[in-house]
């Protein structure tokens, strides 16, 4: 004999047919308290029929037998949903970021052109005329320096000027009438001597034939008489230099010494000129190392000047980075210090730095050295309040080509 277990959605009338024809079949002794097991279960079937209609007329309960059955459904968590999905997102922006490429990014410098201002002579700084950051416009004032000793020379210089312009009036003027008169004056007198020495030279000389005057008398009076001579030659050729006056070459003498006296007052005052620092160009004053009355000497740089409408971009690349770069490509930068703004900018200078900068050794791996080089790009676009000193970045990999 089988025994089975009824369910409720099992058909009890097919479960007492089963359970009938195994009866029947079955020819032991214990056929009558299957029949009994029978009825017994009939009997909870037909109570269950009448707990299901009056289910369908109420509210359901649940109840212990419905347990296995059905279960209620529970609502879901807001909050379980909002973690999870937040769960998802964080799981998912840390595989992109581990998964994303890295950018490369190189980093520059904004320059500009400076300008330092040294002093040219020495001397007292007596006043500035200018400040830090302050916009100048070229040939503006910037220093004044005092050197009193410098300005003497210049009045010196001055004066030897007149002297060598009056040397040279003079000479242009030729000899004075008062000085060609002193000179034939001269000759006359030279002529005198010259006829006073020739009677004694006679005396002596006819004296001394007769024995009557000593021979060493006549040599005396013959040197007196070679000496008028002369006397009056020179009183001649003094006469005849006065009458034509001066060379040409004394004319150029004159003329070189004007020459050279002004020479000397430009030098002396080119000087002095620069005791007054101006501005070469139209730029900014940068810096101011120097306060006033402090003593500068020739070299010194007294301030610093920056052209702002010439400014660049200066980057410092080795040269695996370099790769299909070439004068004349544009790529765009980033400037944090104006709202992070992009820029476009194009090579114009790609130069090797020197061997003592930028340096990176390889070859303890095997590889060869890596050299720097200064790359200076230019803006395509003029950018307001773009001034030096400013940091700027590229992402390397997405330059433009």
């Amino acid at each position: 004999m089988k025994l089975r277990v009824h369910t409720g959605n099992e058909n009890p009338s097919r479960w007492t047919s089963e359970t009938s024809s195994t009866a029947s079949t079955s020819a032991s002794p214990r056929s009558a308290s299957t029949a009994r097991l029978a009825k017994c279960a009939n009997d909870r079937q037909a109570g269950r029929d009448q707990r299901c209609e009056q289910r369908l007329n109420m509210p359901r309960t649940p109840d212990k037998s419905d347990e296995g059955d059905a279960r209620p459904t529970r609502p879901m968590n807001p909050r379980a949903i909002i973690a999870g999905v937040i769960f998802v997102i964080i799981v998912g922006l840390a595989v992109w970021y581990l998964a994303r490429p890295e950018p490369l990014l190189v980093q520059g410098e904004v320059e500009s052109t400076r300008v330092d201002i040294a002093a040219r002579v020495s001397g007292r700084l007596a006043k500035v005329a200018v400040a830090r950051g302050q916009d100048v416009a070229a040939g503006a004032t910037l220093l004044v320096i005092d050197n009193p000793e410098l300005v003497a020379r210049l009045h010196e210089a001055s004066a030897e000027k007149a002297v060598a312009d009056a040397e040279l009036a003079r000479i242009n003027v030729g000899t004075r009438a008062e000085i060609i008169s002193r000179r034939k004056a001269e000759i006359d007198r030279a002529a005198a001597e010259l006829t006073y020495a020739q009677q004694t030279y006679n005396r002596t000389r006819q004296l001394a034939a007769d024995q009557f005057a000593p021979r060493s008398k006549l040599d005396q009076d013959t040197d007196a008489l070679t000496l008028a001579q002369k006397r009056l030659d020179q009183a001649n050729l003094a006469y005849q230099e006065a009458v034509a006056g001066f060379t040409l070459e004394e004319h150029k003498i004159a003329e070189a010494n004007v020459v050279k006296a002004t020479a000397k007052i430009d030098t002396v005052k080119a000087l002095v000129d620069q005791m007054t620092v101006s501005a070469p160009i139209a730029s900014q004053v940068y810096q101011i190392p120097v306060e006033e009355g402090e003593v500068v000497t020739p070299g010194v740089p007294l301030l610093s000047l920056v052209d702002l409408a010439d400014t660049w971009l200066g980057f410092s690349l080795r040269e695996d980075l370099l790769s299909g770069l070439k004068v004349g490509d544009r790529f765009t930068v980033r400037i944090p210090a104006i709202d992070d703004r992009e820029m476009v900018v194009e090579v114009r200078l790609i130069a090797t730095k020197g061997e003592y900068a930028g340096w990176r050794s390889t070859r303890a791996t095997g590889d060869f050295d890596l050299r720097t080089f200064a790359i200076r790009a230019y803006p395509v676009d003029k950018i307001a309040g773009l001034r030096p000193g400013m940091s700027v970045y590229a992402d390397w990999r997405k330059r433009l080509p």
